[in-house]
């Protein structure tokens, strides 16, 4: 899978719990969904991308990405 098609989907997951007030717990949901959800290699895919600086993926996004590091 491209790593746009991850950065996009990651994304629209952390569109849906930026709801939460509180950043910590949205990013929790949205590692938990990212766990449950995603293959182990688009896992991988992700995870390396943000650690390479995540240009275009939302700051919930890498908060949460990061957790699965």
């Amino acid at each position: 899978m491209k790593i746009e098609r991850l950065i996009k989907m990651a994304n629209d997951i952390s569109d849906f719990f930026n709801a939460e007030s509180d950043k910590e717990i949205a990013a929790e949901g949205v590692k938990n969904h990212i766990l449950r959800a995603w293959e182990p290699r688009m896992r991988q895919a992700i995870i390396a991308y943000c650690q390479e600086g995540g240009e275009g993926m939302s700051e919930l996004a890498k908060a949460a990405v990061l957790k699965l590091a």
